[in-house]
């Protein structure tokens, strides 16, 4: 076999596809549904077009984990290239995903699966999935990726701040009083990712600071770390990721840097615009 482990993630993670193909991650795509049709997320609809859409149209897309059956057939797949197969999902308090796996494991061999509840989303997801496949390529053994991967789960984060409050009105996440006063002061929520769970840090008055507390915020977070991975992640705004990476490099010297599509499945619920920074930490 090429490959003596296969690494399977979820398509919330939204690594940069020139990475996925390079350490060949297999990605089980989740699923939204939007006027009576099922797309699967970075497989039917791509975030460009999602975001594009989403701020045209009035109907409000929902979310659904990905399926039993989608993971059993990335299992099937996976299992044709290598004898192990190390599984690293979303949080499972933000998505059911983690269950669909469990149950797709049942009966499945003579493969071995490990999965992981990384507690993460975005790109903070996508660099535990990162460090596992280039330990396995290095030839780690699948207890010592998943060991990796644990150990950083600690020690790895996302901060994210939408551009309105439309949205999370929207999905349910705020009352409609909120969303008109928040508007009306054009405060700009910040979410944070706190035990497998986003939850709202603080309001900042327009988008400009809004985006420059998030970079200030894990400036002071990475301040003590040696070694560490940066990602700027967004809905449909590249140069504002790109212009966040920047200030944030300024203040300190990342391992990686790079930009990456924040995942439709959860800018459906934040909106077009949306921006935010992840990290790792691999001290």
């Amino acid at each position: 076999m090429a490959n003596k482990i296969a690494i399977v993630t979820d398509s919330t993670a939204y690594i940069p596809e020139a990475l996925n193909r390079q350490y060949n991650i297999h990605v089980v795509p989740q699923v939204l549904i939007w006027e009576q049709k099922t797309y699967r997320d970075g497989v039917d609809i791509k975030p460009a077009e999602f975001y594009q859409r989403q701020l045209i149209t009035a109907t409000h897309p929902t979310t659904s984990q990905a399926t039993v059956e989608d993971f059993k057939k990335t299992f099937e797949a996976a299992a044709k290239e290598a004898d192990s197969i190390l599984t690293i999902v979303l949080s499972s308090d933000l998505s059911g995903a983690f269950n669909s796996a469990t149950q797709a494991m049942v009966g499945f061999g003579p493969q071995k699966i490990e999965l992981i509840d990384s507690r993460m989303i975005s790109m903070a997801l996508g660099y535990l999935v990162l460090a596992a496949a280039r330990a396995a390529a290095d030839g780690a053994s699948m207890e010592d990726c998943a060991h990796l991967v644990r150990t950083r789960i600690p020690h790895a984060g996302v901060i994210i701040t939408p551009i309105t409050l439309e949205f999370l009105h929207r999905s349910g996440r705020i009352s409609g009083t909120k969303r008109l006063l928040g508007t009306a002061l054009n405060v700009k929520p910040i979410l944070e990712l706190v035990n497998g769970k986003l939850h709202p840090a603080t309001q900042v008055r327009t988008t400009k600071k809004a985006q420059q507390h998030v970079v200030e915020t894990v400036a002071a977070k990475l301040q003590a770390a040696k070694r560490f991975r940066v990602a700027a992640v967004h809905a449909n705004a590249p140069e504002n990721a790109q212009e966040m990476l920047s200030l944030l490099c300024e203040k300190c010297t990342p391992l990686e840097a790079l930009v990456a599509d924040v995942s439709p499945t959860v800018g459906c619920h934040t909106g077009p615009g949306t921006t935010g920074l992840a990290w790792s930490i691999e001290d």
